[in-house]
């Protein structure tokens, strides 16, 4: 895995959450974005599971050595459809589609707590964070 530092970590989570946002989808048709995120943490050394009933959405491990509760950590992917109207410059691409309730920033959120668990890995037994198509 990389070596992440507060200001990198920022950073990503910051170029994560924006990419997100920029390139919106519905509930289940979540396939960009499911890609994006597998590829992602795949990048930072995170297991990410393949289980063929799931279209959309990702599902990830990380072990650690020690016996201990699994600890699973959930974030919805989904868009809503809205027109975004923000003006930000990382505001949706995507005409009638905006993440307007915040799943962006929640999906980044869990991907931060991710990469955190994976430095800390040898501490717990077994911690998964995983990323829903909606709620």
């Amino acid at each position: 895995m990389k070596s992440i530092g507060n200001e990198d970590l920022n950073k990503r989570l910051i170029h994560i959450r924006r990419a997100l946002h920029e390139h919106p989808e519905l509930a289940f048709e979540e396939y960009e974005t499911t890609k994006k995120l597998r590829r992602w943490l795949e990048e930072e050394g995170i297991t990410v599971l393949d289980i063929p009933a799931l279209q959309t959405g990702v599902v990830c491990e990380i072990k650690g050595e020690q016996e201990g509760p699994t600890i699973a950590l959930r974030a919805d992917i989904d868009a809503l459809p809205i027109e975004e109207a923000s003006g930000e410059p990382f505001s949706s691409k995507v005409p009638g589609k905006m993440h307007a309730c915040g799943h962006d920033f929640h999906t980044a959120s869990i991907f931060g707590a991710a990469l955190l668990l994976k430095r800390a890995e040898t501490r717990d037994q077994r911690n998964g964070p995983y990323f829903v198509p909606a709620g």
